[in-house]
């Protein structure tokens, strides 16, 4: 028997609770070749959707919630993996098309898992989480389109939150001269200590702009779309780009083709989801070479299980900072 966070349909309501269930009811949540006794999930933006139900993020239901989560292998029919293998998983349609990494054990396909690299532990993986992983990508992303650090200042929208954070830190560590937007002047000093240069308020960019704007940007990393993501396009340098990753301003793209015909910039689309596993690892491996894990993981909230739903309602309010480990064994 293990526990889970179990997201049931009752008239229409999404009701989270605490289940016990027997390992043979993993057969049913889909397909998977490996069994994954966890040791701490995480709880993200989208995990706030599904388990609030703000969102239909579920597509089965009953569901597992859980986008991450990081653990030991116990059995294995995968030939990549053994018994005593630590791993991690993020995405792959984890809590919305298949049972999720909140609760102790996961039967998953081998195919969706990478081994976790040897300087990072399961606790500290979960720390870095979905965000600090996309962010990678995005920086990854940016600088296989050739950007270099020597081009100009690269833009971070949506900075205080999960990806913003960690793309500004990633960004320094790696030269480049970070502006970071954001709605929360108060947290200034902390993004500045992330390694941002300068501050810019989120207002400035949200509202409706013209389709051509003063070049500012070489680059940008942005995690708001809509408005935001428009402004930002429009503002971009000759030759400039902008790795594309949220859209907590909105799925809208109120934009011009001009910033792309007339100055070559270029929109980055950044998935996290179904990236390939080569680049998976790649980016992980590179999280941990480059990122201070430690210190991301002394400054996390960690929640027993239990907590999850009440604390995933306070995400989306806005009122949780920094980010959330989840020990499923609590």
């Amino acid at each position: 028997m293990f526990n889970a966070l179990m997201l049931e349909k009752q008239d229409d309501r999404t009701v989270a609770s605490i289940k016990s269930l027997d390992e043979s009811s993993l057969a049913a949540s889909g397909d998977g070749d490996v069994l994954v006794r966890v040791e701490f999930s995480t709880l993200n933006y989208k995990d706030g959707l599904a388990i609030t139900g703000k969102s239909p993020v579920v597509r089965k239901w009953p569901m597992v919630p859980g986008i991450d989560f990081a653990g030991v292998v116990e059995t294995s029919a995968h030939p990549d993996y053994r018994p005593g293998d630590k791993v991690v998983l993020n995405g792959w349609g984890a809590g919305e098309t298949h049972w999720g990494g909140l609760a102790q054990k996961a039967r998953v396909p081998g195919d969706h898992l990478i081994p976790l690299p040897a300087k990072i532990t399961t606790r500290q993986a979960m720390a870095v989480g979905t965000a600090g992983y996309t962010a990678m990508l995005c920086a990854q992303a940016l600088e296989k389109h050739g950007v270099s650090a020597a081009d100009g200042d690269v833009l971070v929208t949506g900075a205080n939150g999960g990806v913003g954070s960690f793309a500004v830190a990633i960004l320094a560590k790696r030269g480049f001269r970070v502006i970071a937007s954001t709605g929360r002047p108060e947290e200034a000093e902390r993004l500045r200590e992330l390694g941002a240069a300068d501050i810019v308020e989120r207002a400035s960019l949200s509202e409706p702009g013209k389709p051509l704007q003063k070049e500012r940007w070489a680059a940008a990393v942005d995690c708001v779309g809509s408005h935001t993501l428009a402004n930002v396009c429009a503002s971009l340098r000759y030759g400039g780009a902008v790795a594309a990753c949220g859209l907590a301003q909105g799925m809208d793209l109120p934009a011009t083709v001009a910033p792309f015909i007339l100055r070559g910039v270029a929109l980055l689309g950044v998935d996290s989801v179904y990236v390939p596993r080569e680049r998976r690892i790649a980016a992980w491996q590179a999280i941990a070479d480059e990122v201070p894990v430690a210190t991301i993981e002394s400054v996390a909230t960690v929640i027993p299980l239990a907590d999850a739903p009440d604390v995933a309602a306070r995400l989306l309010r806005g009122e949780v900072k920094g980010r959330v480990i989840v020990d499923v064994n609590a």
